[in-house]
């Protein structure tokens, strides 16, 4: 198991836009663009993440679709703003057997929602999926007020 000391934990949270994700960590995504509206991530093709016909596995282009919106999302002001998922609606349009580029953006942002879409190419910039999502904003001051852990349930947190 990798040691984790504080100067390499703060190199791998500034790697996920801000935030500490240990599962994009462990899948192996990459976190390449973040400006507001717009997310990039990518993802290196492992064996680990196929599924049995040797294609990157659904739950792992979701996951990282899963991500790569939230940023998106949380992209006006990613060190202050988190998300929690309400809603994702997943297209799958072909099989993924390359490194994967995914982006979102976001369609509009609210006070407190947010809606974004976004898509997984492979290495040849065919679209292998499609996803879009709503998520909740959550200031992250609000969370550190209520003495509240970066795992902790989030949607009893209103933003000031």
């Amino acid at each position: 198991m990798k040691k984790i000391t504080a100067r390499t934990q703060d190199v791998e949270r500034a790697a996920f836009f801000g935030i500490d994700v240990p599962f994009m960590r462990h899948i192996g995504l990459l976190a390449e663009r973040l400006e507001p509206g717009l997310a990039r991530t990518r993802l290196p093709l492992q064996e680990e993440l196929l599924n049995s016909r040797g294609d990157v596995h659904g739950g792992t282009l979701m996951s990282a679709l899963d991500f790569t919106l939230s940023a998106a999302a949380r992209s006006h002001d990613p060190l202050a703003t988190g998300v929690i998922t309400v809603e994702m609606s997943t297209h799958f349009l072909g099989a993924a057997r390359t490194d994967l580029v995914f982006e979102a953006s976001t369609i509009r942002r609210g006070s407190r929602i947010v809606f974004c879409e976004g898509e997984a190419r492979d290495e040849h910039g065919n679209a292998v999926c499609v996803a879009r999502a709503t998520f909740k904003l959550v200031h992250m001051s609000t969370r550190a007020q209520a003495g509240l852990s970066a795992g902790a349930p989030q949607a009893e947190l209103p933003l000031p």
